[in-house]
This record gives C-alpha cells, sequence and structure tokens, in this order.
C-alpha cells in the first residue's frame, strides 16, 4: 500500500493545489519541507516562463535583473469582462505554473464581450474578400497597413459574431490573440515594463487592452481605492478611462477597463510622455455595443524596445505619481485618472 506522505506522493498533490495559490501562500507552502519546496520552485519558474497562463498563442516570459521578484500576480484574461455592476467582484483563482503542458485557449469565437444581446446581422463575406471596401463591416478608408497613425486615438471596424467569416478573415486582426512575441521585463524604477522581443513593422497589431469593463461609478471608487494604495507603494494600479466624443459633439461614451487584478499583458504598457511608440485604437466589432482599446505598432520596432504609449495629459494633476519615462520632454509626471 502506498504511503500518501511519501514524497512522491505529495509531489503529486502539489501539482494539483500550488498552481491556485497566490505568491504570498506559495512562500508559506515552501517552508515546510524540502519536497514541497522543490515543487514551489517548478511553479515559480514556469510561472516565469509565460505571463499568459498559456491562454495567448504564444509564451510571454518575465524578465527581472533588478530584484528577487521572479514574476508579477494577476488573473489573466485575454479578452475584456463584463463587470458593470457596482461591487461585482472577480475571479478568486487561476491555475498558474502547473507542471502539465495546457495547449492556448481558444481565441476565436469570442465571447460576447459587453453582456448586451446583439440583434445585429454581420457580413456575409467570404473569408477571402472580407474585409475589402465591399465589405460592410470594413472601414473604407483602412489600408493594408491598419488604421491611420494622426494624433489622437485611432478607430476600427472589424467583423463580428454575426458574420459568416471565419477566424482567418483579415477584418478580425485583433481578435487572434497575441501573436507577437513579447516578454515583461523589470525596470528599477518603473517597475514592470512590456517589451517586444522580436522585430515589429509599422502598422502591426501588438495586443488588446484585456481587463474589467465597469461602470463609472464602480471606476471611480476603486480609482479611489488605487490611489491611496499606490501612494504608499503598496500598488501599481491598471484602470485605464478612453473618453470617445461621439459624431454630434453634444455626448461623449466613455469606456473603464480595469486591469489591476484581472488582465492581460497590455496592463504593463508604461506611460511616455512624447507619445511612446505604440497607437491606441478603439476597435468595434458587428453586433457589439462596447469598443474595445487595441494597440498597434506607431512606427517600426526594433527586437527588445520597450512599448509604451501616452496615458493623457499629466498637466491636469501636477501632484501625481512621479513618471520616469526618460523622454525629452518628460513632465516628471504621470496622468491621472481624470485625464
Amino acid at each position: 500500500m502506498r504511503n500518501p506522505a511519501a514524497p512522491g506522493a505529495v509531489t503529486e498533490s502539489a501539482e494539483l493545489v500550488l498552481p491556485l495559490l497566490p505568491p504570498q501562500d506559495l512562500a508559506a507552502v515552501a517552508s515546510a519541507c524540502r519536497a514541497l519546496r522543490a515543487a514551489v520552485t517548478g511553479v515559480t519558474a514556469r510561472r516565469a516562463a509565460d505571463a499568459a497562463r498559456g491562454l495567448e498563442p504564444l509564451p510571454i516570459p518575465f524578465r527581472n535583473c533588478v530584484d528577487s521578484k521572479p514574476y508579477a500576480y494577476f488573473l489573466y484574461t485575454p479578452f475584456s469582462l463584463t463587470r458593470l455592476a457596482p461591487g461585482a467582484s472577480a475571479p478568486s483563482a487561476q491555475p498558474w505554473g502547473a507542471a502539465w503542458v495546457r495547449p492556448p485557449g481558444p481565441t476565436w469565437p469570442r465571447p460576447n464581450l459587453d453582456g448586451f444581446p446583439s440583434s445585429v446581422c454581420g457580413c456575409a463575406c467570404a473569408a477571402a474578400e472580407c474585409g475589402g471596401t465591399q465589405c460592410a463591416c470594413s472601414d473604407a478608408d483602412a489600408d493594408a497597413a491598419g488604421p491611420g497613425f494622426e494624433a489622437g486615438m485611432g478607430s476600427l471596424r472589424e467583423c463580428g459574431d454575426g458574420c459568416a467569416c471565419a477566424p482567418s478573415c483579415r477584418n478580425r486582426r485583433t481578435q487572434r490573440g497575441v501573436a507577437v512575441r513579447l516578454r515583461v521585463v523589470r525596470h528599477l524604477h518603473k517597475g514592470w515594463g512590456l517589451h517586444a522581443a522580436e522585430a515589429l513593422g509599422r502598422g502591426q497589431f501588438v495586443c488588446e487592452y484585456a481587463g474589467e469593463f465597469l461602470t463609472t461609478e464602480e471606476a471611480r471608487r476603486r480609482q479611489k481605492l488605487y490611489d491611496e494604495l499606490a501612494s504608499g507603494g503598496n500598488l501599481s494600479p491598471a484602470l485605464i478611462v478612453i473618453r470617445e466624443h461621439l459624431p454630434s459633439g453634444k455626448a461623449c461614451l466613455r469606456v473603464n477597463i480595469d486591469a489591476t487584478k484581472v488582465g492581460n499583458v497590455a496592463r504593463f504598457i508604461n506611460h511616455s510622455c512624447d507619445g511612446g511608440n505604440l497607437h491606441p485604437v478603439l476597435v468595434r466589432s458587428s453586433g457589439s455595443l462596447l469598443p474595445r482599446l487595441c494597440f498597434f505598432a506607431s512606427r517600426d520596432i526594433v527586437e527588445g524596445e520597450e512599448l509604451t504609449f501616452s496615458y493623457g495629459d499629466a498637466r491636469v494633476r501636477p501632484k501625481g505619481l512621479p513618471c520616469f519615462c526618460g523622454s525629452s520632454g518628460c513632465s516628471g509626471v504621470l496622468p491621472s485618472e481624470e485625464t
């Protein structure tokens, strides 16, 4: 009869439980015995090897030559989730660091992102022709290289759930997950940052900013809490507010996406006062009420270069958190939620 306390049994049990634990609980388990310490070391190494937890087409490793933190802990989602009710709670656990290999989760068909049923029928184009000038879901003025890179936020229309085209449709370029090689790198002053792990061409899609869609009331409640924690150095918030002026000019659409606890690798993209090398684009899919925030390379990017964009105008809040972007026009202050 097998002894359940034997090292082999301990290791097998650990492989089921340890991937669910946050870092502080892992550290406590590691002090219990040698077998568990070895198991925790394996979990930590696998977490550091892929921030995306196997949920993207390519692994996105952490690299840290600054301190002893092997990775940043958060819950991963490839696409934004709907948390529109005030006080709604996020998932509390998610496996990360298991020894068995999990293939990337399906990135298409995409889930209903905004939680609202759609009555809009999509295009009936075949995949080979979809995205052309005759497709009802396509922007007539968008060229093959992607949206234009004029100052400010761009916009793009894509096929949605009701369209007849397949995942290979060229008008679903932002819907197949992170398909370029990236890495998360630790900086001395800025903390974690997202870097290109391969050369990227101008106009190339990089990633979506995924997190929790929030009501404005919930976003303001969280931002107040985040400001208090961040001022004490206990949190690096990743709540972004997007304001889009509607064509009438009389109204403004506000979209709140919080990637602080639940998000994807875009939560590591740092601010740059000079605008950075990423162009933010609001992408609308046919039938979806809420737009998504996606990033395209605004110029050619070399391997190893940090990926950045402008969070907004820092002059609105002169007493905000310090900025370490290092650009020639750095204001010294990070933009705040009010921008």
